[in-house]
């Protein structure tokens, strides 16, 4: 199955109009959303946008029912009440009711959690790693794979609130023991990147991320993974001003 991934969105509405064009086109037979969908540089007073982004997300789903969507630290720090960098106070009321509007729009609750496998691939918003399990429980090391997704979605929210947790890691920036990095490839978001790359099985594609002037950080692009595979492709879009679909058989080692 080819999937496309949708990476961090941080009140982007355009990045789901560029998915949807990919979609159409053909170019994946379903969507994964790694989220984070509120807050960004100096818009805490921009409560309209923040609506205008959980409504087209809303939209996206309705359309693409099969969609799968991995919660972001940014996502669950509203309805958790963990305050962290960009939270809007202003914003609050609104994310937490749209938030519960996209998870009751979904046909199937199950769509939207902390982690999700599709055949040999994992999504999340950060990474799974076999130190966080250990710390969860050692014996999911040896555990089924769903049962050590279903675990994970069921942890609590002081395991999940941890650098080293799927919400909050950053694999990018340090040598992990990826989990069963030998049959599994993850693809993640959270960690702006200036292109989307694979570490130690780990392929990493939030390039849309700003800096503070409002440039964005990274490449102009989208994966398509095939599940079965871990091979993936970029496809290049053209930011908010329109897009081009252009694909790049990417390995990278």
């Amino acid at each position: 199955m080819k999937v496309l991934v949708i990476p961090d969105i941080h009140l982007k509405t355009w990045i789901f109009d560029r998915a949807e064009t990919i979609l159409k086109a053909g170019k994946a037979d379903r969507a994964v959303c790694l989220m984070d969908m509120p807050d960004d540089w100096d818009m805490e007073f921009q409560i309209e946008r923040y609506r205008e982004t959980f409504d087209r997300a809303i939209a996206f789903a309705a359309l693409y029912t099969d969609t799968l969507w991995c919660y972001g630290n940014h996502d669950v720090s509203y309805p958790w009440g963990r305050l962290e960098t960009g939270y809007s106070p202003y914003a609050e009321r609104t994310v937490m009711t749209k938030l519960e509007e996209l998870e009751n729009s979904l046909q199937d609750p199950s769509q939207i959690n902390i982690m999700h496998r599709i055949d040999n691939v994992l999504f999340s918003h950060g990474g799974l790693t076999a130190e966080f399990l250990k710390w969860l429980n050692e014996d999911l090391l040896d555990a089924d794979i769903d049962d050590v997704i279903a675990a994970v979605n069921d942890a609590s929210h002081d395991y999940l609130w941890k650098d080293e947790s799927p919400l909050w890691l950053r694999p990018q920036n340090k040598d992990r023991e990826t989990f069963r990095a030998d049959i599994y490839k993850q693809v993640v978001g959270h960690t702006p990147v200036e292109r989307i790359f694979e570490k130690d099985g780990i392929i990493s594609t939030d390039v849309f991320s700003t800096y503070r002037d409002g440039t964005q950080i990274g490449e102009s692009a989208m994966i398509v993974i095939d599940s079965e595979t871990g091979e993936y492709e970029k496809i290049e879009v053209m930011g908010k001003l329109g897009y081009k679909i252009e694909t790049v058989s990417v390995i990278d080692e």
